[in-house]
């Protein structure tokens, strides 16, 4: 854990942080631990999974928690009107196997159901699981874009056709 965190918080973010710098946004980098900003508790399964955790409590104990999740959690706890997760795939598809299958706008039981229907799978699963606690913790509505997409957070922000798919409450 100690190396995953070094690399991460030392090089990773670092370099994110200047690129976004060089391109003339304002970043600051921040990990978990800084400010206490975010706190953890071992998974359910950390037992099988090792240093697996979930959102939980002011600690300075350090455990890989999913970054959607923690995303979800913030935007929750800071009221944000959207919460944006970026991705590498065009975001929902109605078929997994079919990239022009994308599901534009779906509400909290349409995913729902996409879920137990075994159309949302794989690493889609957690992405939709965090945007569905987000919706019910108060946020407006939650995205998931293709983040390779040029430009695809100012089209999901400031158009009305957006670039991904868009869960609502």
């Amino acid at each position: 854990m100690e190396v995953v965190e070094m690399v991460l918080v030392g090089k990773v973010n670092k370099n994110l942080v200047s690129l976004i710098n060089l391109a003339g946004g304002t970043a600051v980098g921040l990990c978990g631990k800084d400010a206490r900003l975010i706190t953890a508790r071992p998974s359910p399964n950390a037992a099988a999974l090792g240093f697996v955790g979930e959102v939980a409590r002011v600690d300075a104990t350090a455990y890989n928690i999913n970054a959607d999740t923690a995303a979800g959690e913030i935007a929750a706890a800071v009221g944000a009107e959207k919460l944006l997760l970026l991705t590498d795939v065009s975001g929902i598809l109605a078929d997994r196997n079919d990239p022009g299958s994308l599901v534009k706008e779906i509400d909290i039981s349409g995913v729902r159901q996409m879920v137990s229907d075994g159309q949302v799978a794989g690493g889609m699963i957690p992405k939709v699981e965090c945007c569905v606690r987000a919706l019910a913790q108060g946020v407006h509505t939650a995205s998931i874009i293709d983040g390779r997409v040029p430009h695809s957070l100012l089209l999901e922000i400031l158009t009305d056709e957006g670039t991904g798919t868009m869960i609502t409450g």
